[in-house]
């Protein structure tokens, strides 16, 4: 397995093209969390941001945050609770996730914000 994983990662380009796609992913996830008005929010300073997991906010409501994920699941997107210790909600962008998946999640979470905005 680990085999099949190196030959797929050289194929397309190695570290250098791991290490774009994931700064890809996750600049298109931060940018719209940090342009959202405060629906979602993300309390890391910027130059310590992850390009993996990013963790934030939907309004710093817990219950709204619940809502969100279980909606989250009805439309196939997992996995997205945060870390128990701090709660929240939280993105992961490992290798396998897709540009074409970091925005079917931002397309749900427009849709989310446009249908709980007060």
């Amino acid at each position: 397995m680990a085999g099949l994983n190196i030959e797929y990662m050289l194929e397309i380009g190695g570290i250098p093209k791991l290490q774009e796609l994931a700064a890809a992913r996750s600049t298109l996830l931060y940018n719209y969390i940090d342009n959202s008005d405060g629906f979602y929010s993300n309390n890391v300073k910027p130059e310590f941001r992850s390009r993996m997991n990013i963790p934030f906010r939907v309004k710093c409501d817990e219950e709204l945050e619940k809502k969100f994920i279980a909606q989250a699941t009805k439309e196939n997107l997992y996995d997205l609770a945060g870390h128990r210790s701090v709660g929240g909600c939280r993105a992961s962008l490992y290798n396998a996730m897709t540009i074409e998946g970091v925005e079917a999640l931002i397309a749900f979470m427009k849709k989310f914000k446009t249908e709980n905005s007060q």
